[in-house]
């Protein structure tokens, strides 16, 4: 049996850091930011506790590019190094300063450190084929120059510098020079670093200007953020001038800690698919462009920022490792999301009604996908009523927990049902999309108790009082609907309304229509007969006439097949068989006049 320590050679290692440390070689520019702004924040923190002097001149950042040269220069003026910390922290491949420092300094409550990860100061080394670095620590130790080829040698000498802080010039490889230009830099450094907690300034020959912003907007209390700095700030983050449904401020302290902001954009039209787009910051540095994973698959479109220090990462911070976590932050998101919603609804119903249909069915998903979510939102889920306005389901069956509701999925078309209903005064709520009626039976299944009905397959609700005897009636309408086990019923309607209409079982109509969208979606041929019921309206003057004629009378014969056909067309189009039934019919009608 043997023990030991596996070891690397640099030679080895070097090869494998410029090729493989990072997806992106943009990262490099971020690395050393981040290193820079640790610097300046552990300086800060430092003269926090008493243990370093006041900084004389105002913290900052500088970019540098010289052409000729070839090189990038970061310089800095925070903590700086001693020759014993660049021995154990620079000649040590992976061995991070910042985890010494938090462990000393932070305890466990988290910091404003960004580089816990000791490979990035490598990765100038993608770029650059030499790394010279010259530092001075805060506590007046001598300046160290440290010098290092993309070999992996390096030479250690003291250095000229009189100031605290630290300077990195990076000498790039030849096939690298798209780096060396102010211009080529700026929007690297705006994607990466826009929001560092230091100011960082690019140079450019005479010119200096500041690049990013040392207090983004999720990282100040909400209370102190207007309407205007929030649509701002998605206008600038994400290119869309028009303004958002609303939005979500997290400032999430325990047992989480993460902050963000996320937005519900505007939908252009009705056929507007948008995707999420989350950026994923870690302590206000760039991570990765959109990370889908952090939120909950319903809210496909949000879009937003989130700034998780404590989240888990590998070396190239651009994947996420601990499957727990994010889950954690994905149902705190639905909570901030319901909860943000619960309050605009009762802070302002006319806006919320205004602004519905623009979120209504990624709602209603996260109703059906997600059963806490549905506890908190389901109060505010708003159903377009056809005379006008909008209700809620509890508003609709007036605070009971047992009702029938009553829709229309085509107010054109299923008009004259709608008249019936409004004659009754029996409020119909319109569902014109899949997911309306998609959610109708979810809230079925959640209550039992609560029955949704299209106005054709439920007309008890409208019939009048009275019987009459219909044994004759029913085999004289059976034989003009053609089918010896055709459903006929009778109740009683107005003497103004229609003769018979024709309703649609709701149970049959919804397998159908299930079956056909498994059709569509190439998953067989299915189909499902429709139960169609004939409802014989026997307080009609024309139908009380049928029964005075005799017997096997031709004309009882026409005109049940003319109430059978009228029927017909009020709830749907008429077959290419029934279409001519109907000319003929007509036809021969007029003729006996």
């Amino acid at each position: 049996m043997a023990n030991g320590a596996l070891s690397v050679d640099t030679e080895h290692l070097f090869p494998i850091i410029k090729k493989w440390l990072y997806s992106e070689k943009d990262i490099y520019l971020r690395e050393v930011l981040s290193n820079s702004c640790d610097a300046v924040t552990k300086h800060k923190r430092l003269v926090s506790l008493g243990e370093a002097a006041e900084s004389e001149t105002p913290y900052r950042i500088d970019v540098r590019v010289d052409k000729e040269a070839r090189t990038i220069t970061v310089s800095d003026n925070g903590i700086g190094m001693s020759e014993a910390e660049v021995e154990k922290y620079i000649n040590n491949i992976a061995l991070s300063g910042a985890v010494d420092f938090i462990s000393k300094y932070e305890g466990e409550g988290g910091s404003g450190i960004i580089g816990h990860f000791g490979l990035g100061f490598y990765s100038m080394f993608m770029v650059a084929d030499k790394v010279t670095m010259e530092t001075k620590s805060y506590t007046d130790a001598p300046a160290v120059l440290w010098e290092c080829t993309e070999a992996g040698a390096y030479e250690m000498q003291p250095g000229t510098r009189t100031e605290r802080g630290t300077e990195i010039t990076m000498y790039l490889m030849e096939d690298e020079e798209a780096y060396l230009s102010a211009d080529a830099l700026k929007p690297i450094l705006e994607k990466y670093c826009s929001f560092m907690p230091v100011e960082i300034y690019l140079h450019d020959g005479e010119k200096e200007e500041l690049i990013n912003e040392t207090t983004p907007l999720w990282q100040k209390n909400p209370a102190d953020c207007s309407d205007e700095e929030y649509k701002e700030f998605y206008r600038k983050q994400f290119h869309d001038y028009t303004d958002p449904l609303f939005w979500v401020h997290i400032n999430a302290d325990y047992p989480l800690n993460f902050k963000g902001i996320l937005y519900f954009p505007r939908r252009k039209n009705a056929f507007d698919t948008q995707e999420s787009e989350i950026r994923l910051f870690y302590n206000s540095v760039f991570v990765a462009d959109n990370i889908k994973e952090v939120c909950p698959e319903f809210l496909i479109n949000l879009k937003g920022v989130l700034d998780c220090p404590e989240l888990p990462l590998n070396v190239s911070r651009s994947y996420l490792q601990n499957d727990a976590y994010v889950r954690k932050v994905s149902a705190h998101i639905v909570k901030k999301v319901s909860d943000r919603l619960n309050f605009l609804f009762n802070d302002n119903r006319e806006e919320f009604e205004k602004n519905w249909e623009g979120f209504k069915p990624y709602i209603q998903y996260g109703c059906i996908k997600d059963s806490k979510f549905n506890d908190r939102a389901k109060g505010v889920i708003l159903f377009e009523k056809a005379t006008g306005g909008w209700s809620t389901l509890s508003e609709y069956l007036e605070d009971k927990e047992e009702g029938t509701v009553y829709y229309t999925t085509d107010p054109k078309a299923q008009s004259y049902y709608l008249d019936l209903y409004a004659a009754k005064n029996i409020p119909v709520l319109v569902f014109d999309t899949i997911m309306d009626t998609n959610y109708a039976q979810f809230c079925e299944s959640k209550n039992d108790k609560v029955k949704f009905r299209r106005i054709d397959a439920d007309l008890d609700a409208i019939k009048g009082e009275g019987e009459t005897d219909t044994a004759s009636l029913e085999a004289l309408f059976k034989a003009a609907v053609g089918k010896e086990d055709a459903k006929v019923s009778f109740v009683t309607l107005g003497k103004e309304d229609a003769p018979a209409l024709l309703s649609v079982s709701e149970e049959s109509r919804r397998m159908a229509e299930m079956m056909r969208m498994y059709s569509m979606q190439g998953e067989g041929d299915f189909s499902f007969p429709v139960e169609e019921i004939l409802t014989v309206n026997v307080g009609s003057p024309l139908v009380q006439k049928l029964q005075t004629l005799p017997e096997g009378d031709e004309k009882a014969s026409r005109i049940a097949k003319h109430i059978y056909l009228s029927a017909v067309m009020l709830a749907r189009p008429l077959t290419p068989e029934e279409l001519r039934a109907y000319v003929a019919l007509n036809r021969e009608i007029l003729m006996a006049l």
